[in-house]
């Protein structure tokens, strides 16, 4: 049999697809894999280049595939689609696979260390837990509000309902609601202390990891988004520079242009809704602390503001933090200040 130089490998939860070519491209293996059989098949076979898409348990397996010696490129799975013809199966997919991760303009996803995968495990968890604490909030408003009751926006209109509810004494909640309430209120109270748990867990990891600690020193950029950082991004260099950063997070202009004609809207908002969020929150209190102590030390930022509703300021710095945040990773330098602000100082 002639040797398999290239393999696309179709991931599944129980059954693999494997799809494996030649030199000159020249189809050797088809065929399906129980999941129990997949490393021992890999085993056999000399080293080559294998092609994944980048989804659940695809960085375990390109790290178990590594240690085999074989080649492993992830690839997003959009950019996969345009190869697959006609039908969707996974035979089809799994020959789109080999086909795209040969391809010279391909972009790959960087392999997540254990590590890397553990930090961001964190953050999901928590903020699950967050999505988990509104939905709660939301339910504990809308059921007092069928009885009349209603409480002001924010933490403490949410304290004074559970206070109703647990005031035996106010007959504008039924003895069953008053129940029901008391159950979501043990439930928020639980989320609350959770929650403050993965803080911390969050904040041990940054101040054991060096990277994170130096990201901490950017402006705008706190524990909860330099570990966040340094979990998803296993390569700064595979990005070639800022600008590219930036863009894979979603924080540049969406285009609509055509015939020599720029189009610019809103921002994309493609990559990481996460980290965008995070970028644009740290944003957000740099103009905050800015407006309050004063801008004139940041004259790009004061010009800005002067032109732009904050929203849209807040954007624009979120990309620049960005950028800066990618130049610190890559380059292994720590911030700077600019030289009006350092002199106010």
């Amino acid at each position: 049999m002639q040797t398999v130089t290239t393999i696309g490998l179709d991931i599944a939860k129980s059954v693999f697809q494997v799809h494996g070519v030649d030199a000159q491209g020249k189809v050797i293996v088809r065929r399906q894999l129980k999941r129990r059989y997949v490393l021992a098949f890999f085993q056999k076979l000399p080293p080559c280049l294998i092609g994944i898409e980048a989804c659940a348990s695809s960085h375990y397996w390109s790290r178990e595939l590594q240690a085999l010696g074989h080649t492993v490129r992830l690839m997003p799975p959009a950019y996969v689609k345009p190869y697959v013809k006609r039908q969707k199966n996974d035979c089809a997919d799994a020959e789109a696979i080999c086909e795209a991760v040969t391809r010279a303009s391909m972009r790959f996803v960087a392999t997540k260390t254990v590590e890397q995968q553990s930090c961001l495990m964190i953050h999901r968890t928590r903020h699950l837990l967050i999505r988990q604490q509104t939905a709660v909030i939301n339910a504990i408003r809308a059921h007092f509000a069928e009885f009349g009751i209603v409480a002001p926006v924010g933490r403490t209109g949410v304290e004074e309902l559970l206070k109703v509810a647990s005031d035996g004494n106010d007959k504008r909640l039924p003895d069953v609601a008053r129940v029901c309430i008391a159950a979501l209120g043990a439930q928020l109270q639980m989320l609350k202390a959770r929650i403050l748990e993965f803080d911390r867990l969050i904040m041990a990891w940054h101040r054991s990891n060096q990277v994170s600690k130096r990201l901490d020193e950017l402006p705008g950029v706190g524990p909860a988004l330099a570990t966040a950082l340094v979990g998803s991004i296993a390569d700064p260099k595979a990005f070639r520079s800022g600008r590219d950063f930036s863009a894979w997070i979603g924080l540049v202009p969406k285009q609509h242009s055509s015939g020599g004609r720029e189009k610019l809207g809103g921002i994309s908002k493609q990559g990481d809704r996460y980290l965008r969020s995070l970028f644009v929150a740290g944003a957000l209190a740099v103009i905050r602390y800015a407006k309050k102590r004063g801008s004139k030390h940041r004259p790009w930022l004061a010009a800005l503001l002067a032109r732009k509703p904050t929203k849209v300021a807040a954007i624009a710095l979120a990309n620049k933090i960005a950028r800066m945040a990618w130049a610190m990773m890559a380059k292994g330098e720590r911030y700077k200040q600019p030289v009006a602000l350092a002199a106010a100082w």
